[in-house]
């Protein structure tokens, strides 16, 4: 069975950022990286990290490391999560980063995308592309990939 060839585009509602899947190519772009709703980009502080495909940097927060969503709220509003439809497919491996992407459950039901098992988040007040305002503060951290 052929695949169609699907993009996602990031987009917001209710001020959450969204992976919305489309149809259609990009020249000279692979099928698993139209598919990836993250990129592994150049940040001239942090080296290479991982960014949303508009250039947003992605962010953890250490306090999720038991496996539980605990940016929640009000929490989710100025970190907002990176998610997924629930029928979309995330690649597990991005060229250049070592470690596996997949998906967590939210407990509103949402699916977000995850690196290495870190449920991941862009940052409000990150305005310019690939700014990181907020690394290393109150348990957020930029994802570095190596």
């Amino acid at each position: 069975m052929k695949r169609s060839m699907r993009r996602i585009f990031p987009s917001t509602v209710g001020g959450i950022l969204v992976a919305v899947a489309g149809l259609g190519g990009v020249p000279g772009t692979s099928h698993a990286a139209m598919m990836a709703p993250v990129r592994v980009v150049h940040q001239s502080q942090f080296g290479q990290i991982l960014a949303t495909p508009r250039q947003q940097a992605l962010y953890y927060f250490t306090p999720e490391k038991d496996g539980k969503i605990h940016c929640t709220g009000s929490c989710a509003k100025v970190w907002p999560p990176l998610l997924v439809g629930m029928s979309e497919h995330v690649p597990v491996h991005i060229a250049g980063a070592m470690g596996m992407f997949g998906t967590i459950t939210r407990p509103d039901g949402i699916h977000q995308v995850t690196f290495s098992g870190k449920p991941l988040y862009t940052f409000t007040s990150d305005k310019k592309p690939l700014q990181v305002l907020c690394n290393g503060v109150d348990g957020w951290y930029v994802v570095r990939v190596h």
